[in-house]
């Protein structure tokens, strides 16, 4: 979900490599295409504008990164980070645009490492990495490419430079977009005389924890996949976020109340589970939610306009239906939160999460890790303890960039 309502911070991704030509993949809601063509004839992963707008030496992107909370561990390297603007396709599958950023290490390394990083909740287009200089995105897309790997930080659809709406914990159109990312990473990294491996270290923050995790699992069948280390990812709506947040006290109410207004007014754009916003939010709310989750309303915007509470925002059947959910609002809920129950990695893989978040439960990560041994998977959870949300962005980021640079050279 988001690193918070005070804090200017979202997530970002690393990466940069074509995927080879895969099976056309439907769900009741919506179609993706999870192909790359190599010879890009849909277009798909084409660069459409490519900006340079920072370049820092090794000494600036330590102060900056200092200044960003993530002063460990200390850059190797300077950075250069591009603005990207690609061809990728909408949730049914229609052509469109997005952004996200390519931020290359100034190593003598021709051909680098590549990591994605999927970035969390942010429910304002000017938010984004490529369009904020003050994003986490973009902070922490510079600590691992300063470590040495070839960066990319995709906006999904709908933010940064995007247009429409942000289809909101759709991990099918996440993942198309990061995938089409990558190929359009490669094409960056190749102008600038770099080349990108083609195994991918995946990791994301909150939303992208899941988002990790679903990116994964497109990547492993194309030989594509070489690490996992998702963070703080909400992974169970169903049976972890929404319960613990409706009905425990472990939770912020008023973070709640945020993430389930932008997760139902999104949702419903893909599974149509309401007709009119007066079925499922009170009034005056259900005038104005939809409006304040339209992309170009900021966090101050959203959270003035909303309540304290998710009971004071929502009519009190659909609580019930939150609850006993059935038709579509069950297929919204099941169809993403399969990303640690619908494969078996094969690489290795360690979660990250933290008690004390208040934001997104760690409740997500123990099921999450259960799934997987289900699968016979071990994937080791790193609790980073008593901090919040945000708090466990900062504290496992430097983990997961140490781990990835342990890792053999892929």
């Amino acid at each position: 979900m988001k690193i918070s309502s005070s804090a200017a911070l979202a997530g970002l991704a690393l990466a940069g490599v074509v995927s080879a030509p895969g099976q056309l993949s439907a769900t009741s809601h919506h179609v993706v295409n999870t192909a790359l063509h190599r010879d890009g004839s849909d277009g798909r992963g084409r660069v459409v504008s490519v900006k340079k707008i920072v370049g820092l030496s090794r000494e600036q992107t330590a102060s900056y990164l200092d200044d960003m909370n993530f002063g460990s561990p200390a850059p190797r390297y300077g950075i250069d980070e591009y603005a990207v603007v690609y061809r990728t396709i909408t949730p049914t599958g229609a052509p469109t645009t997005a952004s996200g950023l390519v931020i290359l290490p100034r190593s003598k390394d021709r051909e680098l490492r590549t990591v994605a990083y999927e970035h969390g909740t942010n429910a304002t287009k000017l938010d984004a990495a490529t369009t904020s200089a003050e994003s986490y995105d973009r902070a922490a897309a510079t600590l691992v490419a300063a470590a040495g790997f070839g960066t990319v930080a995709p906006d999904y659809l709908g933010l940064g430079l995007g247009p429409g709406h942000h289809p909101y914990m759709d991990h099918a159109s996440e993942t198309t977009a990061s995938l089409d990312m990558l190929s359009a990473a490669r094409e960056v990294a190749a102008g600038h005389g770099r080349s990108l491996t083609s195994k991918v270290r995946v990791t994301g923050f909150s939303q992208g924890g899941a988002a990790a995790m679903a990116l994964g699992r497109a990547l492993q069948p194309r030989g594509r996949l070489a690490a996992l280390a998702p963070i703080s990812g909400p992974y169970d709506v169903e049976h972890a976020e929404i319960p613990v947040g409706l009905h425990g006290d472990r939770l912020s109410p008023q973070e709640v109340t945020f993430y389930l207004g932008y997760w139902i007014t999104s949702m419903n754009r893909l599974y149509h589970f309401y007709t009119s916003p007066s079925e499922v939010f009170q009034k005056p709310y259900s005038e104005t939610v939809e409006t304040l989750f339209d992309g170009d309303h900021g966090a101050p915007q959203i959270f003035a306009g909303l309540p304290a509470t998710p009971r004071e925002l929502l009519r009190p059947e659909f609580i019930t239906r939150l609850d006993h959910p059935g038709g579509s609002l069950a297929r919204a809920m099941r169809e993403n939160d399969d990303t640690c129950s619908g494969w078996r990695p094969t690489v290795p893989i360690r979660i990250f999460a933290a008690h004390g978040d208040k934001d997104v439960t760690i409740l997500n990560a123990r099921h999450c890790q259960a799934q997987l041994r289900a699968h016979g998977v071990d994937a080791p959870l790193t609790d980073v303890g008593a901090t919040d949300h945000n708090g466990s962005a900062f504290r496992s980021m430097p983990q997961v960039v140490r781990w990835f640079a342990s890792l053999q050279a892929s």
